[in-house]
């Protein structure tokens, strides 16, 4: 199968910005990496480390957070806040050797309530490797800005209000010219497309059920069009990401959600949600409401505690991190479940694969990589020692994995 038309608009946007579609050296340029779904292309990466083996590097980070690492050549860039000084902070390292190299305030504004899970600095920024996005909360305001790759600001917005007791995160999504930010909040909720010269809104569309989620949505051309999709406010729906029109919509089947969506066999798939779990699987072809039209190919209900961590696409499977510990694979298909284990104690950290390998990295900083298949079959386990709640990277033939006080380089 033609790789451009695998990947859709992913690798169109790949090819905007300069990334490579190699086997090795992709950058991480943001959520959930190049594809948006926590897959790499590269071979070759570690499945075997230790706190103090096959290391490459080890930073200590000065600031908090649980944003992950993205990366562009031989930078690699995190946000954090410093909570004494209530500000939050860009931060830039050298991938080669993981020297600090600098660090810049971007935002001083009182720290926000929120869950005791989440972060003062939990979205994770994105880059077109000309400049850096990066999103935090402002008071009563999404806050919105960019950076040079060095670190200069070139703008900021607030376009429009946010209001969560659970804090706030929401991972900028690069798409043409536009940033498009999920701003799904206990209010007039919404989504918004920003220029990514000026910062200027494009277009913002209203999310009519004004209830608080935290899903970055997935792009990708489905059904012969270009469609943006999450799960959030009481609803699954998909957008033109051009103009901000709906396609379709579902109702239900819960009210709140985290985890990002993915693809795999020409339909997509949404975990979590509360008060009830849900893993589901919808045909994106519909238009309107779908709810009762069939377009819903598969659903679990009440299956485990799958909310926080987003789940991954692997061969023939759907691989699912419950974050109580307990861990699915799927039949992508069908829906059947293959196989429901407990791997870890907790998880927060959603999941990444590569080389046909899943890694599953729990909240204690434990890696369990896991091949997919009608059986659990654990390849390695791998403890860092230190806690970990931020989702990891891989780049250059390398895992990024941000821990409670540490930035990590596993492999050579």
């Amino acid at each position: 199968m033609n790789l451009l038309r695998r990947l859709g608009p992913a690798a169109l946007l790949l090819l905007a910005f300069g990334g490579p579609l190699t086997a090795r050296g992709e950058n991480w340029p943001g959520w959930r990496g190049p594809n948006g779904d926590g897959s790499s292309g590269e071979s070759n990466i570690p499945t075997k480390w230790s706190s103090d083996e096959n290391i490459a590097w080890k930073t200590k980070i000065p600031i908090g957070g649980h944003a992950s690492p993205i990366v562009w050549n031989d930078r690699v860039y995190i946000v954090g806040a410093e909570e004494a000084a209530t500000a939050r902070v860009l931060l830039a390292l050298n991938r080669q050797n993981g020297e600090i190299l600098w660090q810049k305030p971007v935002l001083s504004s009182p720290l926000e309530r929120k869950h005791r899970l989440n972060s003062w600095a939990s979205s994770t920024p994105s880059t077109d490797g000309e400049r850096l996005y990066i999103s935090f909360l402002d008071q009563k305001s999404m806050f919105v800005a960019a950076y040079s790759m060095e670190g200069d600001e070139l703008w900021s917005v607030r376009p429009g209000a946010f209001s969560s007791v659970h804090g706030y995160c929401s991972c900028p999504v690069i798409y043409k010219d536009k940033l498009i930010v999920n701003g799904d909040h206990d209010g007039d909720a919404y989504i918004v497309a920003l220029d990514r010269a000026t910062g200027k809104t494009l277009w913002k569309t209203p999310r009519e059920n004004r209830t608080r989620s935290y899903c970055t949505p997935l792009i990708r051309t489905m059904a012969g069009r270009t469609q943006l999709m999450l799960c959030g406010s009481k609803s699954i729906a998909s957008y033109n990401p051009d103009t901000g029109e709906r396609y379709w919509v579902m109702d239900g089947p819960t009210e709140q959600f985290v985890a990002s969506p993915v693809e795999n066999k020409g339909l997509v798939f949404f975990t979590g949600g509360f008060p009830q779990h849900h893993m589901l699987a919808i045909d994106p072809s519909g238009d309107g409401n779908i709810t009762e039209k069939g377009f819903i190919k598969w659903h679990h209900k009440q299956k485990g505690d799958n909310y926080v961590p987003s789940p991954i696409a692997c061969g023939d499977y759907i691989l699912v991190a419950g974050d109580g510990g307990v861990c699915y694979c799927l039949d992508a298909a069908t829906g059947n479940i293959q196989w429901r284990e407990r791997l870890g104690r907790h998880y927060s950290a959603s999941l990444i694969t590569a080389g046909g390998l899943v890694y599953f990295v729990d909240d204690d900083g434990i890696t369990k990589v896991v091949k997919p298949g009608p059986k659990l079959e654990v390849i390695s386990e791998n403890a860092l020692g230190e806690a970990t709640y931020a989702s990891p990277a891989i780049s250059h033939g390398q895992i990024l994995i941000r821990g409670e006080h540490h930035l990590y380089a596993i492999g050579e």
